[in-house]
């Protein structure tokens, strides 16, 4: 039995995280500190050999990739696969954690549809929608998982394209036996971790997705 690896790691800082922006499919580049992300995430995989690598169509994701490349000339094959790109946000999409926290307060927003939304909040922000809404009815909508903003989408749409996903890669890894690395996002990370590690949605929702740090796992041939 051969084992092949597959390492997945997320795309550096960028303005929008910086500033609290909702980014999902955004076009936005990295930060000087997104770049240091980067450059770590590139360290940490200099020893490590793959010959294949995976980004989503958004800048954020090619660029941080493109600093790990710089160590691989081994890597012969570049894809594209929409399938681990971030979680949509739809109409909120280029608004504020700010502006959305704002909102709730007025009750401008019906909770019960973009309450979902504040899974992508900050500690800082999460703690001022709690207040909002108190205790209780916060813990219902944070931990939410198969709804969404408006024209976005919920965890559980991301769950089903990113297990798609993970199905086709075993398939390919086995064919051509190869090792594989991943520029993706939080929330594509996220639900690919959480389906890899085989834990709960409840434990997913939790995690927070490091911006320097590769997950590895291994495919079984």
């Amino acid at each position: 039995m051969v084992n092949y690896n597959i390492y997945v790691f997320r795309h550096g800082r960028t303005e929008f995280n910086v500033k609290g922006f909702f980014t999902g499919h955004k076009h936005t580049q990295l930060t000087w500190r997104g770049k240091m992300d980067a450059k770590k995430v590139a360290k940490l995989l200099k020893s490590k050999k793959f010959q294949v690598a995976f980004y989503t169509v958004l800048p954020r994701s090619k660029e941080t990739l493109n600093y790990i490349l710089k160590y691989h000339p081994e890597c012969k094959k570049i894809l594209i696969d929409n399938r681990m790109i971030e979680r949509s946000y739809g109409d909120l999409e280029g608004t504020t954690h700010k502006e959305f926290i704002k909102k709730i307060g007025k009750k401008s927003y019906d909770l019960r549809v973009e309450g979902d939304a504040i899974e992508n909040l900050n500690l800082k922000f999460r703690k001022k929608v709690e207040k909002f809404l108190g205790e209780e009815e916060y813990k219902a909508i944070h931990r939410g998982y198969n709804v969404a903003a408006p024209n976005g989408e919920s965890f559980e749409d991301v769950e089903k394209r990113v297990k798609s996903f993970i199905i086709y890669l075993k398939k390919f890894i086995k064919k051509n036996k190869v090792n594989v690395a991943i520029s993706a996002h939080g929330n594509s990370i996220r639900l690919f971790k959480m389906i890899m590690e085989n834990t709960s949605k409840e434990e997913a929702i939790k995690w927070f997705i490091p911006y320097d740090k590769v997950f590895k796992y291994e495919v079984n041939i």
